[in-house]
């Protein structure tokens, strides 16, 4: 096969599929190093707010790219509406049980989604996007903006948790909760804009999902596993290290086709978490939690 060929119909989707589940991994790995548990309502969150962007398109006829920054106030202000209403009240329970409770929330939103705009397939736009060329490489505006975006995103709040005072106070609380409420960080709000941050994640990673592929009810659901296997694969607890596994993860998946049908390349998720757990359970990169 050609170098070239191999660039643009395997690696080049696969860098894109990757930057997508980075988005939520790096979701995925602050609710854990944070909060302490695994969050199974992160994928029907970011499609809640793909869909959330589908609304705002469909009801003022603005640019999808316009509808992104809604979508993430949505969503951040849902995650932090369901961490009040459900979550918050369990948080001295076994971590089990929020986790199950999380798995109920999956299943809720996603019933508003189904209610809402139904279970048809959507798109944001409609017609055909020819990809340009560069330097041979040939791929569309859009996915170039969602490798751009991942970064310009992971590199925004990488730079929040090492710079800033709130940033600090989350690293803090995801070493020790106890003893960074006794140095004074108010663990309540460090909760709640840990949620915010979370539910800006997951919009955008619905959204650059539903933006390159189409938008449908289970598109999330579909991306949970590959989210999880990018977290641990990086490392939980380390957001550059959700972003190194999520690309390995999407290009992974998009190579995979090579070796086996298509329809099994999902499959590829499943089988790096399992390899990742059995060799290496503490992932590619270890050491401070954020």
């Amino acid at each position: 096969m050609p170098f070239m060929e191999f660039v643009n119909f395997y690696l080049m989707p696969g860098i894109v599929l990757g930057s997508i589940y980075a988005l939520g991994a790096v979701g995925i790995t602050l609710v854990f190093g944070i909060l302490r548990f695994a969050h199974l309502a992160h994928g029907d969150l970011a499609t809640l707010g793909a869909f959330a962007a589908l609304g705002v398109v469909t009801i003022f006829g603005v640019s999808p790219w316009v509808a992104l920054p809604v979508a993430m106030v949505v969503c951040a202000f849902m995650a932090i509406g369901i961490d009040k209403l459900f979550y918050d009240y369990l948080s001295e329970r076994p971590k089990i049980i929020v986790v199950m409770s999380s798995l109920g929330i999956a299943l809720m939103l996603r019933a508003v989604v189904q209610v809402v705009w139904g279970v048809d397939t959507e798109t944001y736009t409609r017609g055909i996007v020819r990809p340009d060329d560069y330097w041979g490489i040939r791929i569309r505006d859009r996915e170039i903006y969602t490798i751009i975006a991942m970064f310009v995103i992971v590199g925004v709040l990488w730079a929040f948790l090492q710079k800033t005072k709130w940033g600090k106070a989350m690293r803090a609380m995801s070493d020790n909760p106890d003893l960074a409420l006794l140095s004074g960080v108010d663990n309540r709000k460090i909760t709640m804009l840990t949620w915010g941050i979370v539910g800006i994640l997951c919009a955008a990673s619905g959204f650059f999902l539903g933006i390159n592929t189409e938008l449908k009810p289970l598109m999330g659901w579909t991306m949970l596993l590959p989210m999880f296997a990018a977290a641990i694969l990086g490392g939980v607890g380390r957001v550059e290290g959700a972003v190194i596994g999520g690309l390995i993860v999407g290009i992974a998946e998009e190579t995979s086709v090579l070796f086996i049908p298509g329809e099994y390349k999902a499959a590829m998720a499943f089988a790096i978490l399992l390899l990742i757990l059995l060799v290496r359970p503490t992932g590619l990169l270890k050491g401070k939690v954020l």
